[in-house]
């Protein structure tokens, strides 16, 4: 088997060598073949390694993926979720070293831990939108407009552009307006 092993660190002055070490010593002792895909300073947005991984992994160029900690793959619930779902869309295993996380598709305790995984995001997303809906609330009782103005324009200047052969994309750019708002009065 060929497995991925994945460490990351946030900046320059940080060491990857604790991660490494025993990610590649795990590996030896399965008896796996390493290939190593390392951070060497990534950002919340930009994880180049992360992505070249995930696009060998739909390449099938390994077994299983190998990490040290959640946190040194993902920087959310959500944001894991996803990435252990190209992983098994993929048919790639994946193995959190320090934290006993293996969705080895052979294991009931790997099911019941990504279905729980699943679970929390679900909460955790219900959880905010409850949140918004009570904030919203909130400020519609204090007096506040919420959610988009209201855009003021002239419908009929609209029709006049139209009428003069403007395409809708010509009358949105002339008039300032998105290309949706012109085509609905047009509509109406």
């Amino acid at each position: 088997m060929k497995a991925a092993v994945y460490v990351r660190v946030s900046t320059l002055d940080q060491n990857d060598s604790m991660q490494r070490t025993e990610l590649t010593a795990y590996c030896e002792r399965m008896g796996w073949e390493v290939v190593e895909y390392a951070e060497k300073r990534s950002s919340v947005k930009k994880r180049p390694e992360l992505d070249r991984l995930l696009a060998d992994a739909k390449a099938r160029k390994f077994d299983v993926m190998v990490v040290f900690l959640l946190d040194r793959v993902a920087r959310s619930l959500k944001h894991l979720l996803n990435i252990l779902g190209e992983l098994k869309s993929a048919g790639v295993r994946f193995i959190c070293l320090r934290q006993g996380i293996d969705t080895d598709i052979n294991n009931p305790v790997a099911t019941l831990t990504m279905q729980i995984l699943g679970a929390v995001a679900e909460f955790e997303r219900a959880i905010i939108v409850e949140r918004v809906r009570a904030g919203v609330k909130e400020a519609q009782r204090a007096g506040k407009h919420c959610g988009r103005p209201k855009r003021i324009f002239r419908r009929d200047e609209v029709r006049e552009l139209r009428k003069k052969g403007l395409s809708i994309r010509a009358i949105a750019k002339q008039l300032e307006l998105p290309v949706t708002t012109v085509a609905d009065a047009l509509k109406s």
